[in-house]
């Protein structure tokens, strides 16, 4: 078997869409003859952490563990609270905090790229021997965190090795990117960075279009899409049944910016005009909200209509996605984010239920949905179209015949994106 190592800061237990991409790549790799060996840190501080994925890593996979000092983590001691909402990508649009603004600027200027910068000489000192033990001839590095590329970086520089840079999110044109009060400096170094990541591997991965586009403008090296997916539910997966309310969720983070001030006045219009919608409708927060949108659904008096429910674990939200009527999919309204596609869209798609997404123009992760047919796609400024599609799901409802017959949903498989892998390898 070809082997690869994979250097990667979230693994189970860490919890969030950013581990399943790579733990469902390693879950199928051996299946096209390449075993996958994984190099992770030994005591790493995860947001939110969910044990239910540790049963998913594959028995027989090699993991390499090495200490990691992460010194962001002591501006807990000033704000544990603000801290974690920063470290989820909670920050606020609307009047931040003294505090948060510190927090912000130490995290964008004293951390270039990132808190986990100080993992890069230990890892590349411990990996050289790794990799000459298992006698691997292709690394791949995956961030965020982006401070793993540089492991990728100086490996690529001292052994003859291959490797293959993913992008799970963009590193300069990320959204909070901008909220990170950087100096001239700051920004300077992580565009510097980026480019040398992005000049000195061999081959890029990205999970969007967009950003495809975005990386080739800095470098003639090839840049390929594979986006995220969904996975097969397990068949004893426990599903508790089609929900009885009229229920729109949301799985899964809803940070600040993200905050469909037309869908909460729409919903509230019904709400004043339809009684029948009255007693049936319920909005269910599955994750962590910022305020701003808690504050904007409260104002539009939707707060009797709300149900919040922290993290759960990867099954829970896969039952919640299944026994809900509607999917609410919304993403930043920036040009920034065209080519943002949320992971929890996939398995959006694979629980098969109306999808209520909205996003910018041109948005990626809509023409999935337009393209899938799996849902209605509009912008920040619709109205009357989206009150009306709103009704037509509920009237379905009321006949119990609300479903959707989507299509072309093989190809997001994630055994079906790991033979795409398998041939970049």
């Amino acid at each position: 078997m070809h082997k690869v190592l994979i250097i990667s800061y979230y693994w189970p237990p860490a919890g969030g869409p950013g581990v399943q991409r790579w733990l469902k790549f390693v879950k199928y790799l051996p299946e096209f003859d390449i075993h996958p060996v994984i190099y992770i840190p030994k005591n790493p501080k995860y947001p939110i952490t969910d044990s239910s994925l540790i049963k998913e890593i594959p028995k027989n996979v090699t993991v390499y563990k090495n200490e990691i000092f992460e010194p962001y983590t002591y501006a807990g001691f000033l704000s544990k609270t603000k801290t974690k909402q920063i470290s989820s990508g909670v920050i606020s649009d609307d009047n931040p905090s003294f505090l948060e603004k510190i927090l912000l600027w130490i995290r964008g200027n004293m951390f270039i790229p990132d808190a986990r910068k100080y993992w890069v000489r230990p890892s590349v000192r411990f990996l050289t021997d790794i990799i000459k033990k298992e006698q691997i001839d292709t690394i791949i590095t995956t961030g965020p965190p982006h401070s793993l590329h540089l492991i990728g970086l100086e490996l690529k520089k001292i052994l003859d090795v291959k490797w293959l840079a993913d992008f799970r999110d963009p590193w300069t044109s990320i959204g909070y990117h901008s909220k990170l009060r950087l100096t001239k400096a700051s920004e300077k170094k992580h565009r510097e960075l980026e480019k040398k990541v992005a000049n000195g591997c061999d081959k890029l991965l990205v999970t969007s279009n967009t950003t495809k586009v975005e990386f080739e403008s800095i470098t003639t090296k090839p840049v390929y899409v594979i986006t995220n997916g969904y996975d097969i539910p397990e068949s004893d997966l426990p599903f508790s049944g089609m929900d009885k309310k009229f229920t729109l969720s949301h799985i899964g983070s809803l940070l600040t910016g993200r905050n469909p001030e037309n869908l909460w006045k729409v919903l509230s219009e019904i709400i004043s005009e339809n009684k029948d919608f009255k007693n049936a409708f319920q909005l269910n927060l599955i994750g962590v909200v910022g305020q701003d949108v808690l504050n904007c659904i409260n104002d539009n008096g939707l707060k009797f209509y709300t149900r919040l429910k922290d993290y759960v674990t990867h099954e829970e939200a896969v039952n919640y996605q299944r026994r809900s009527q509607l999917l609410l999919l919304a993403e930043i309204d920036s040009p920034y984010t065209r080519g943002i596609i949320p992971g929890k869209l996939f398995e959006y798609l694979a629980a098969k239920r109306p999808i209520l997404a909205i996003g910018p123009e041109d948005w990626e992760g809509g023409e999935i949905v337009k393209n899938t047919n799996s849902g209605f796609v509009c912008n920040y400024n619709s109205l009357s179209d989206l009150k009306a599609v709103i009704l037509k799901w509920f009237h379905l409802y009321q006949q119990g015949n609300l479903m959707v017959s989507s299509v072309n949903i093989q190809e997001y498989n994630r055994r079906t994106l790991t033979a795409k892998l398998a041939e970049l390898l």
